[in-house]
């Protein structure tokens, strides 16, 4: 049986699935037909239900629980690694009265400067169905002056003025200082403070229009995929260089150090935790629909 199969081109995915589409594990029978997109693309293809496999933000799994369950392998959660808000300094030229300053990246000054401030920019965002629009929706609920962009764009928008702000995620924590931006706030720390949980950002979904055993091999084999990748970090690095729009290899592996752990393998306890409770305050806010299938495959 062969499925399609699709992530993103950052290498946090191709670490992960490398093994998988390259048949460095038995795959028990099944082949897969990988292809690559931007989370926000890919959400909306999984809206379509079009994928048998994908990876998607979890805010877009909130729409799609009726069609697709959730892998317990494959997942990007983790502490340290939300989505970041970032400005092109002077940030003053944003803040009303002379005599208030802002502190940028040591510390957000006022807490009532920045939640008063945030909501007058205008923000770009690399989708609006990403976890990292969500999460902005949680700590500003009132900026709604918005611009969908491609993630790998939102830098150049900022520095260019054409934003006032950026909502960076992937690779782009690495490099957003290298071009003079700063940061507002890391809203994964903002989640984290808020709730001690882990930051669920992106999951790995299988079609329920699947056999019930496909779906299970499905997740066995994503595993196996990631516990390979854990025990050959090399095995796939010009496969992971090829798709990584030319970041040098220690950007590479710092992405991968940061996005895929222990709840890549196995969400376990503390990661269902943490998902259930996005879901909770998501719904609790109104930002998702009910949700009346069971989130998890097993």
């Amino acid at each position: 049986m062969k499925l399609t199969l699709g992530f993103s081109p950052c290498p946090n995915d191709t670490f992960i699935f490398d093994a998988l589409i390259h048949g460095k594990i038995d795959t028990e029978g099944l082949e897969f037909e990988p292809f690559y997109d931007d989370v926000e693309t890919l959400n909306h293809k999984a809206f379509r239900g079009e994928p048998d496999i994908t990876k998607l933000s979890y805010h877009a799994f909130a729409y799609v629980v009726d069609k697709y369950a959730l892998l317990d392998a494959g997942s990007a959660l983790g502490f340290g690694v939300g989505p970041m808000l970032i400005y092109k300094p002077p940030f003053e030229r944003f803040i009303d009265k002379p005599d208030r300053t802002f502190q940028g990246e040591d510390g957000i000054g006022e807490v009532t400067d920045i939640f008063g401030i945030v909501p007058k920019l205008k923000i770009g965002i690399p989708g609006k169905y990403t976890t990292a629009n969500f999460l902005l929706g949680l700590a500003f609920p009132e900026a709604t002056n918005k611009e969908i962009m491609v993630f790998s764009e939102i830098e150049d928008a900022v520095i260019s003025g054409k934003i006032d702000a950026g909502l960076i995620i992937h690779e782009n924590r690495f490099t957003y200082q290298d071009k003079g931006l700063k940061k507002i706030i890391d809203l994964g720390d903002y989640w984290e403070k808020q709730t001690g949980c882990a930051i669920p950002l992106g999951g790995i979904v299988v079609n329920r229009k699947l056999p019930l055993d496909v779906q299970l091999k499905v997740n066995r084999l994503v595993r196996k995929s990631v516990e390979y990748a854990f025990a050959n970090p090399k095995s796939g690095l010009e496969y992971i260089r090829s798709h990584a729009q030319e970041m040098s290899e220690e950007v590479m592996y710092k992405h991968i150090d940061l996005y895929v752990n222990k709840y890549s393998v196995d969400l376990g306890v503390e990661g269902r935790k943490a998902i259930q409770l996005m879901f909770d305050t998501a719904l609790e806010k109104g930002i998702i629909p009910e949700i009346k299938e069971k989130i998890f495959l097993t």
